[in-house]
């Protein structure tokens, strides 16, 4: 009898898994994929196609044929919930999956609950098709129309934050080149901290916020949304202070959080619903269980949630997944301290942040260019 490995979602983790598993694979295991989208984001690329940079082939993985080379059977579903008594996969649609063995990459949510009004009028970054669907949208609306005005509010002033401001803003500023009467481009980026991007040095934060205020856009630091209408931001500032922000359209790119089912599943999670994972990347409860990407949290290391770690992670889910199943002992993964982060600023320049260490210049925008055009070609080369 055949065991059986099945995988949730086609994020970065599984993209790398799957490809090697198609280069390398495992006799007499029948390998599942079940994805709520056919082709999946790379986030590395996503504020390069925000500003048109990139087309949609260039910057998403063609799940279908992925899963075909890998020879993995494919299910466009929703995972809905966990029977870990019975060691299956509830989807929306189709009947439950049996496995023996399941990885779990299917990232995060931005948190919207808590603020009255979000989730019904504000578009949440990710998960990613529905961030698109939103931007696609707008843009529609802004080539109909060019002489209005366009007014987007971005709550949350993360790297994630900051770097959509600036794409977005591109985009629209190119597209309203040489529009007679062309309507204003209004961008309001809404930041509870004191500084932007605070996992990052002083520096890097203080070269993004001038270069923000150079573009025009409004930046409303130490500011907490408490309230979202269909028209307008209700916040307050830390000197408690009301703010009322006129808005059109809202993207909400706050800190992550998991799906309600994971929580609800039995597996050990943290207090955020993530999966708390062991240093081989399976879980602390659950050990044929694995999970990687945003929705996985090891607690010996503390890391934000950012693509290049499921990326890291690909290889050794892969090289675990295989020993786990073949009975052999399964490697470390120990994510690094420090990271390069390569942030764009819209213009096809870009900064640096290491550490204390920051930089910018337009050969750090081609650098980046070539490592997400590099990871992509490798995964699909199996489309062709």
């Amino acid at each position: 009898m055949s065991e059986s490995l099945v995988l949730i979602g086609g994020g970065h983790s599984h993209a790398i898994a799957l490809d090697l598993w198609g280069k390398n694979p495992l006799p007499g295991v029948s390998l599942t994929l079940i994805t709520d989208v056919e082709n999946t984001p790379y986030s590395g690329m996503l504020p390069g196609y925000v500003a048109g940079f990139y087309t949609y082939e260039e910057t998403h993985i063609n799940l279908p044929a992925l899963a075909k080379f890998a020879g993995a059977n494919l299910i466009i579903d929703r995972a809905i919930a966990l029977d870990l008594n019975k060691n299956q996969v509830i989807c929306q649609n189709h009947s439950p999956s049996d496995f023996n063995y399941l990885s779990i990459d299917i990232g995060s949510t931005p948190k919207t609950i808590s603020v009255p009004g979000a989730t019904e009028y504000a578009i949440p970054a990710k998960p990613v098709p529905l961030f698109l669907k939103g931007w696609e949208q707008l843009l529609q609306q802004q080539k109909q129309h060019p002489e209005q005005d366009i007014n987007i509010s971005i709550v949350g002033g993360g790297a994630g934050g900051v770097e959509l401001a600036l794409n977005m803003y591109a985009r629209l500023e190119n597209r309203n080149i040489g529009v007679e009467n062309g309507g204003k481009i209004i961008i309001n980026l809404i930041h509870r901290g004191e500084k932007l991007l605070s996992g990052h040095n002083n520096w890097v934060s203080k070269r993004l916020e001038k270069i923000l205020l150079q573009k025009g856009i409004k930046l409303y630091l130490k500011t907490t949304v408490t309230e979202v209408l269909p028209n307008k931001i209700i916040a307050q500032t830390t000197n408690s202070s009301i703010t009322t922000i006129p808005t059109q359209y809202i993207f909400w790119v706050t800190q992550a959080t998991a799906p309600e089912w994971i929580r609800t599943s039995g597996i050990a999670t943290d207090q955020e619903g993530f999966i708390l994972i062991k240093d081989t990347l399976q879980s602390q409860s659950h050990p044929h269980i694995f999970a990687t990407g945003d929705i996985a949290t090891n607690p010996h290391y503390s890391r934000p949630k950012a693509g290049v770690f499921a990326v890291r992670q690909g290889q050794p889910l892969y090289h675990n997944l295989r020993s786990h199943i073949l009975g052999k002992p399964l490697q470390s993964y120990i994510p690094q301290k420090k990271y390069l982060a390569l942030i764009g600023t819209g213009d096809k320049n870009a900064i640096a942040s290491w550490g204390k260490w920051g930089l910018q210049s337009p050969l750090l925008w081609y650098l980046k260019d070539y490592i997400d055009r590099k990871f992509m070609n490798l995964i699909q080369k199996v489309n062709i």
